[in-house]
């Protein structure tokens, strides 16, 4: 496909088609990185894991020596089950 860049307000865009945006799995909307390589653009879509997180991101914020552990929420009040 070839298109042009062209000027839309204050910045630059290029048009790419819907089958192009198939083919990368990216749809309208969606969140994408766009980055330099070798003086080529490279445009890639943004997983995202339940929302605007990344689990990985997420993941790195537990600290080193974090250890899960039981919490006792006390004796059951009203009509609850244990």
């Amino acid at each position: 496909m070839v298109t042009k860049v062209q000027k839309w307000g204050n910045s630059q865009g290029l048009r790419v088609s819907k089958e192009m945006l198939e083919q990368a799995q990216i749809a309208l909307g969606d969140e994408v990185r766009v980055s330099v390589r070798n003086g080529r653009l490279v445009v890639e879509p943004l997983h995202k894991v339940r929302g605007r997180y990344q689990l990985a991101d997420l993941l790195a914020k537990i600290p080193k020596r974090y250890c899960a552990q039981e919490i006792d929420w006390g004796a059951p009040v009203g009509k609850e089950t244990w």
